[in-house]
């Protein structure tokens, strides 16, 4: 039988910049292993994937900068991770 496990991986409120930074680096992260595998995988499907991937995660961001440059001084972040598997 799978078990989920809940990580907390960010929990608080931020000033509107420094969490806009903080997500920024999270997402730089995941970029970054995107690209990793690009450069291992052969795969033309999962090159697309992940190439499609980096486009959506850069979308948000801006989209969130947009957002976060209008709001108040502060934001709640609750971000957890999900681990679903043996």
């Amino acid at each position: 039988m799978n078990k989920a496990m809940n990580m907390q991986l960010i929990r608080g409120e931020f000033k509107a910049a420094d969490a806009l930074d903080l997500i920024t680096q999270m997402v730089h992260v995941k970029i970054r292993f995107h690209e990793e595998h690009i450069r291992q995988d052969s795969s033309e499907e999962d090159i697309k994937y992940r190439e499609s991937r980096i486009k959506q995660l850069q979308k948000e961001l801006y989209e969130l900068r947009q957002r976060l440059d209008r709001s108040p001084s502060k934001v709640k972040l609750d971000g957890i991770i999900k681990i679903v598997g043996p």
